[in-house]
């Protein structure tokens, strides 16, 4: 299975504080070839370290040895909506492509030699949907790939604001899944407890939400977190302003992403994970 799945590659901004050995730049001393500085030998003993021309130079005759920095792994977390709401999809449920989604996190979580983590959550965290940091992708990619055939209950993902307490305190890259079909105060208090960490918001809409509608006609429309089902008679008007009101559900969640400096990635239909490398180029300094 894990042949199959593509991987994409990611970086982060930040010096990880990992004591593993990865491929981020660290706070850590180690073996690898970021020249930090020197100290002397007493502190830091290391002979094959030892900086001749320092210890020359030194009027007090100390040894001195050079201190490198090492590269070091970062905790990667896929953090997905399981609602209601991510029930729905034409082609494919917006809860099975969150499982192809995350398999290719973890994939190339393992790649980058990151621990990898999941975190599932509706209207609470869910504690059957967890899967601790690991280096080992082995039981997170099947956690994952049970989400293919999961389905949702009819309930909020209000459990966003408790997310937080699953997570280390060491600064992860957090990949938050989800439709964010939720009230704007609901998703900026979840948003608020995550600051701490690097944040992706994956945005995964369906155009035959608002996009692929009739113009003329009856239709039903089911509210997935609730289950209330109410009948529409659409015109050409009323389907306009729907796709009106989406299009400013995407402006207003895109702003506040950015006021939290989060660069949203929008999804509609087939995963690409060159897509999520592109994004990375694009929006995360090297």
């Amino acid at each position: 299975m894990q042949n199959e799945i593509k991987e994409f590659s990611y970086h982060i901004s930040w010096r990880s504080r990992g004591r593993h050995s990865g491929r981020h730049l660290s706070t850590q001393r180690g073996m690898g070839m970021e020249f930090r500085g020197h100290t002397s030998l007493l502190s830091y003993p290391d002979p094959r370290r030892i900086d001749i021309r320092q210890t020359i130079r030194d009027p007090l005759e100390q040894v001195h040895v050079r201190m490198f920095n090492q590269k070091s792994a970062s905790p990667v977390f896929a953090i997905a909506d399981l609602s209601g709401s991510m029930n729905f999809g034409a082609k494919q449920s917006k809860v099975a492509l969150t499982s192809e989604i995350a398999s290719t996190i973890a994939v190339s979580a393992r790649k980058n030699s990151d621990p990898f983590g999941f975190i599932g959550f509706d209207d609470v965290v869910r504690e059957d949907w967890i899967c601790p940091p690991s280096f080992r992708a082995h039981q997170a990619l099947e956690l994952c790939a049970a989400l293919n055939k999961f389905e949702p209950a009819q309930v909020s993902g209000a459990g966003l604001k408790d997310v937080s307490r699953f997570l280390p305190r060491e600064r992860s890259l957090i990949f938050l899944i989800s439709d964010f079909h939720m009230p704007m105060e609901e998703l900026k208090n979840g948003l608020s407890s995550l600051m701490q960490h690097h944040v992706v918001p994956i945005v995964l809409w369906d155009s035959s939400e608002y996009k692929n509608l009739p113009e003329f006609g009856i239709t039903s429309v089911i509210d997935c977190e609730t289950g209330q089902k109410r009948t529409l008679f659409l015109r050409k008007e009323m389907r306009a302003n729907i796709v009106a009101s989406f299009e400013a559900r995407r402006a207003e969640i895109e702003a506040l992403f950015m006021s939290f400096d989060m660069a949203a990635f929008f999804l509609e239909g087939v995963f690409d994970a060159d897509a999520l490398t592109e994004y990375f180029h694009q929006f995360v300094a090297a």
